[in-house]
């Protein structure tokens, strides 16, 4: 059994990280601290803190999930793992790669898990997209194209603060990027053809679309926005087959039926939460059982690439 705490109490622990935690047949929710009481008290644990540091000073919690805005992650989870915990920091991992390899030195100075909160990456149907690219099943990998838009309210949000890592590309991109680590073998060079944003008032990109390649040899066309209708698109083409998730929970299925069309054929997948299966499998890593994590060297990639895109001379 994983005794978890967790460093703030916003809307994902509220709503899907305590949740799976009080689920997670592996887990239990020890104690919460965040400059809320009330959300801290809501989300159950066993305990309460008065602060971040109370927590981490606590013996009897073994991982910390790190549920602060983006600048704080590299902060927290430092400290976390200095602590001897290991820890799930949400996504994205750090606001650059600097930050996420000292995050990744600390991890094995400490010899503590680290894994970032792309919990989509538990999905049974992630997991059939990958088996299905790297298997061969579609031929060579072509082209990947996908969206995730909604027309978000972030008044008073750090997504909308530049000094505090916001922006669609942050939020919403890094799930695309993370796509792309999933299906292309290695670290392939992104060769970027045309990047367009739009910046708003705060400084922040409301929309980020990027149209480039992988290797030179895969297309990707991808689009983050915080203002644009609600869009989940993925399509993965091959030279034998095509890819895609209908419907408008591409990288967000959660607790609802989903499906997969491969060509003509569809494929139906129960309703999950792969929050759930993120706690699980971590849990078990953490045991030393048979468990799937994404390796911190996949996380760096993705970072290695959300810095390329925002250098990107327009």
């Amino acid at each position: 059994m994983i005794n978890w705490g967790f460093l703030g109490a916003g809307w994902i622990a509220t709503k899907a990280l305590a949740p799976a935690v009080h689920e997670a047949k592996n887990a239990r929710l020890l104690g919460v601290a965040s400059q809320d009481q009330s959300r801290a008290t809501a989300l159950a644990p066993e305990k309460i803190y008065a602060g971040y540091e109370d927590l981490l000073a606590d013996p009897e919690i073994d991982a910390v999930y790190i549920n602060l805005a983006n600048h704080q992650h590299y902060q927290w989870t430092i400290a976390a793992l200095a602590a001897g915990k290991h820890v799930i920091c949400e996504k994205p991992l750090s606001l650059n790669y600097a930050q996420g390899q000292l995050m990744a030195d600390a991890a094995t100075k400490y010899d503590r898990v680290l894994v970032e909160a792309v919990w989509n990456r538990w999905h049974p149907r992630f997991a059939r997209i990958v088996e299905l690219v790297n298997g061969g099943d579609i031929g060579a990998l072509k082209r990947i194209e996908s969206s995730f838009c909604f027309p978000a309210q972030l008044e008073n949000n750090y997504r909308l603060e530049i000094e505090m890592g916001g922006g669609s590309l942050l939020d919403v991109g890094v799930y695309q990027a993370h796509l792309w680590r999933a299906l292309l073998h290695g670290e392939p060079e992104l060769n970027i053809e045309s990047l367009t944003e739009n910046i708003g008032s705060t400084g922040v990109d409301l929309t980020t679309q990027l149209v480039g390649k992988l290797g030179n040899s895969v297309e990707i066309s991808a689009l983050s926005s915080f203002e644009m209708p609600e869009s989940q698109k993925l399509v993965i083409s091959g030279e034998l087959a095509t890819i895609e998730c209908p419907g408008n929970d591409a990288f967000t299925s959660w607790n609802m039926p989903s499906l997969l069309r491969i060509s003509d054929h569809v494929q139906e997948f129960a309703p999950v939460d792969p929050y759930r299966l993120m706690i699980e499998n971590v849990g078990a890593y953490i045991l030393g059982e048979s468990a799937w994590i994404p390796p911190v060297p996949q996380s760096l990639y993705v970072a290695k690439l959300l810095d390329q895109i925002k250098a990107f001379d327009k």
